[in-house]
């Protein structure tokens, strides 16, 4: 999404568009992502293992589990769709509705217009690169737990145990992922109700042009996700001396003789988006994380997937 990274810093702080291409080229940048998948593929596969072995041992309830309807057993009925868990709650027995079971899919998708490109000295990798890296561990973590999964736009719904990799090939064979115009969301037509879905950006947009593209989501029925993705850098506002901020997006300019000088007011508008955006979440009943790329990928990880499936949440501001 749109927003301004420095290009011309006087100092010693550095924050540039990583391995910068024209905006325009889209086959430029689609050779570039391609060649960034598979690495971002390798540390996904690592992180995922690693999160999954911190949880061996203790029984994980599977996010599936929240989307299964249950209606009364009706005389006649087949015993074997009864859920006998379900039906030792109480003095019912209960049949689990397949139709409902196989309807729920867990929809994946990650802003990768050129905003996502930005990286700072301070940040372990760039936006971009840390959004795929999420994407495809939560795809492998779903995967394997027998998830649906799907990528708007990207990949049809699938369950299958190699889905992160379908979805990593998919994500490399993809002409241009930047969204619909001036709105940085993608073609959601195809996702039907009862689903999840999960945003990953860095969401820097006015907070209500955002949710003018989520609130129709929500008012669907669907259950939201969205982790805002940001550089230490564009949270500490470090800069000092003339500096050219230009937004990758639009190339539009601003020149700040003493960019120090606006430091305060940068972060406190900065906060209040940030604050804003959650509170407009959090009425629709989706969450949030914020997410910082020099903090650990599988700290956002843990988070959303005990949103998905529906484990209490303790305060995650920030980037932890």
């Amino acid at each position: 999404m749109a927003g301004f990274a420095p290009e011309a810093i006087r100092g010693p702080v550095d924050g540039r568009i990583v391995e910068k291409t024209p905006t325009g080229d889209v086959l430029a940048r689609a050779r570039q992502r391609a060649a960034l998948i598979p690495d971002c593929m390798v540390e996904a596969k690592r992180i995922a293992n690693t999160v999954i072995s911190g949880w061996h041992g203790r029984r994980k309830r599977g996010i599936g589990e929240n989307f299964w309807q249950f209606r009364p057993y009706a005389e006649g009925e087949s015993l074997a769709g009864i859920d006998w868990r379900r039906s030792a709650r109480d003095d019912h027995l209960y049949i689990r509705d397949r139709e409902w079971e196989a309807a729920h899919t867990i929809w994946l998708w990650a802003d990768l217009s050129p905003s996502m490109m930005y990286k700072s000295r301070f940040g372990s990798v760039s936006k971009e690169s840390r959004a795929l890296v999420l994407m495809l561990a939560l795809a492998e973590v779903l995967a394997r737990s027998g998830e649906r999964i799907g990528c708007p736009g990207i990949m049809e719904p699938i369950s299958a145990r190699n889905a992160s990799e379908r979805l990593a090939a998919a994500l490399i064979h993809a002409p241009d992922l930047s969204g619909l115009p001036n709105q940085g969301f993608p073609d959601t037509a195809m996702i039907r109700n009862a689903s999840d879905i999960v945003l990953i950006g860095d969401f820097l947009d006015d907070p209500d042009a955002i949710m003018a593209g989520i609130a129709p989501l929500a008012q669907r029925g669907l259950r939201g996700h969205v982790i805002e993705v940001a550089d230490p850098a564009e949270e500490l506002f470090p800069y000092a001396g003339r500096t050219e901020f230009t937004d990758p997006e639009t190339g539009e300019k601003l020149v700040s003789g003493r960019a120090e000088n606006i430091r305060e007011d940068y972060r406190r508008a900065y906060f209040l988006r940030r604050e804003a955006l959650s509170e407009e979440l959090r009425r629709l009943g989706w969450s949030f994380t914020a997410h910082l790329t020099d903090r650990l990928a599988s700290e956002a990880l843990v988070k959303v997937h005990m949103h998905l499936s529906g484990a209490p949440q303790l305060s995650h501001r920030g980037g932890a």
